[in-house]
């Protein structure tokens, strides 16, 4: 497959601050690509630079082969979806999809059954007539992605559409987003800072900080092979243990607290006396009474307990290093706060961090 969407050096200043930095990306067509990222990271300032809302200080910006970084935003053939839904409050929900094939000349007729097809097909048959305000936050936003969608664009940007949901609502709309994204085939990049939306809903995340890509993998890839200690922590719970190789050839690591690791490989070469970081999922930790034969046994003092009901996030410290381990609900009844444990992992459960 050859790239569809392509960004070459992308750099954005103001003044003498820099948003963006030498960003480069390439996205295939028909791909599902979140930009995930805390606030100030650059995601949606790329995002705004793809729609052309706003321009590059330097660097391009292609579509399909085609350069479109010099054309307006109505010139390229996007179609966005904000936060907000921007919906013409005057107009109904059929009107408000057609407005775009207005736009492009396309009669009323044949617009307004283009709209009601679309309509139909995020879930919103019998519901043309309505105006927004007499539609729910969640059907709001289906009336702007059926907009978004409806006149067939080249690109679909998705700005946090789902941020002015409640919990359940968001669920849903994630399913239903992915679902018309999937049967349409339509390039998508979506913009959050939610780490459960980005890795249930995307192809491959695209990880900002301070203005540069971090990480651009599948979402599995991001979880359980980070490439810096920013993405490790960022993405899920994590525990970052600083450490120094003590053997690359007998794939082992030292922590001054926690004494020797076995490790099952890393991403990058390493040598003797190399400073890394080792990371280990919650969820890959066990805590037990005593020791279990066969793996990593560190003993540690538990500190807090956070109870959500199927799951519990056991925090704890291990020497002079925090630990979190992630247990079922049921098993948390067998330890308290203040009490001592055992906590164990597999050498596969750590993964080598030199960045």
């Amino acid at each position: 497959m050859t790239s569809y969407l392509q960004l070459s050096g992308i750099t954005k200043t103001y003044g003498h601050f820099t948003a963006l930095s030498d960003v480069n990306l390439s996205v295939e067509k028909g791909e599902f690509v979140t930009f995930l990222g805390p606030s100030g990271s650059g995601k949606t300032t790329t995002l705004m630079i793809i729609a052309g809302f706003e321009k590059a200080t330097s660097g391009l910006v292609q579509v399909g082969g085609q350069s479109i970084t010099q054309l307006a935003p109505h010139e390229r053939n996007i179609g966005i979806v904000f936060q907000n839904y921007a919906l013409f409050p005057h107009k109904t929900a059929v009107e408000n999809v057609y407005f775009p094939l207005q736009m492009r000349g396309i009669s009323r007729s044949q617009g307004l059954k283009k709209a009601e097809d679309m309509l139909s097909l995020v879930g919103l048959k019998g519901f043309g007539h309505r105006h927004p305000k007499e539609l729910s936050g969640g059907q709001q936003q289906r009336v702007a992605l059926a907009r978004a969608l409806v006149f067939e664009p080249s690109l679909l940007l998705l700005d946090e559409p789902l941020g002015a949901l409640d919990k359940n609502l968001r669920e849903q709309m994630q399913i239903e987003i992915k679902r018309i994204q999937r049967s349409l085939g339509v390039t998508t990049i979506f913009v959050t800072h939610d780490q459960s939306e980005a890795m249930s809903m995307s192809d491959r995340i695209v990880v900002f900080e301070r203005g540069c890509i971090e990480q651009a993998a599948a979402p599995l890839d991001i979880y359980h092979r980070p490439q810096t200690s920013f993405v490790a922590a960022f993405i899920g719970e994590s525990n970052l243990i600083p450490a120094t190789i003590s053997s690359a050839a007998g794939k082992t690591a030292e922590n001054p607290a926690l004494g020797a690791f076995d490790y099952a490989g890393a991403d990058n070469a390493l040598a003797d006396g190399q400073k890394v970081t080792l990371l280990i999922r919650p969820e890959h930790i066990k805590l037990s009474r005593n020791p279990i034969e066969g793996r990593r046994n560190v003993r540690m003092t538990v500190e807090t307990i956070v109870n959500y009901g199927d799951n519990a996030l056991v925090i704890g410290r291990a020497g002079e290093v925090t630990m979190r381990v992630r247990v079922l609900g049921a098993d948390v009844v067998i330890i308290k706060e203040g009490e001592e444990c055992c906590i164990s992992w597999m050498p596969e459960s750590v993964f080598v961090i030199t960045k």
